[in-house]
């Protein structure tokens, strides 16, 4: 039914910038929130950005004023731009998508920052 595939990971230079995107596909009717999530030390996932239906968003502390998250309704995709990166940056990013009571995840992404 519903399908979200990541794209624009990749290798990039501290203190560069990438950007990521969730291609969303299938029957949707509403979404409840979207978001952006990376594996994490006694985590299985954090919470890196979300954005919810009113447009509201919320970052993890470790990417304020660094990361912006967004959506383009007509493209049915979620982007999330990042800046100033880091090495502790580096992981596998998911898009999550919740509509009613469905979750939905993509297989990821990878973001390496290294010099």
């Amino acid at each position: 039914q519903v399908q979200l595939v990541e794209s624009g990971g990749g290798l990039v230079q501290p203190g560069g910038s990438l950007t990521l995107s969730c291609a969303v596909s299938g029957t949707i009717f509403s979404i409840n929130y979207m978001g952006w999530y990376r594996p994490a030390p006694g985590k299985e996932r954090e919470l890196v950005a979300l954005i919810l239906s009113d447009n509201r968003t919320h970052y993890a502390d470790s990417v304020k004023g660094r990361f912006t998250i967004a959506r383009d309704n007509a493209k049915n995709t979620m982007y999330l731009q990042m800046s100033g990166l880091k090495p502790e940056d580096t992981a596998v990013y998911y898009c999550n998508l919740h509509q009613g009571s469905s979750d939905y995840w993509g297989q990821g992404t990878q973001v390496t920052v290294s010099s």
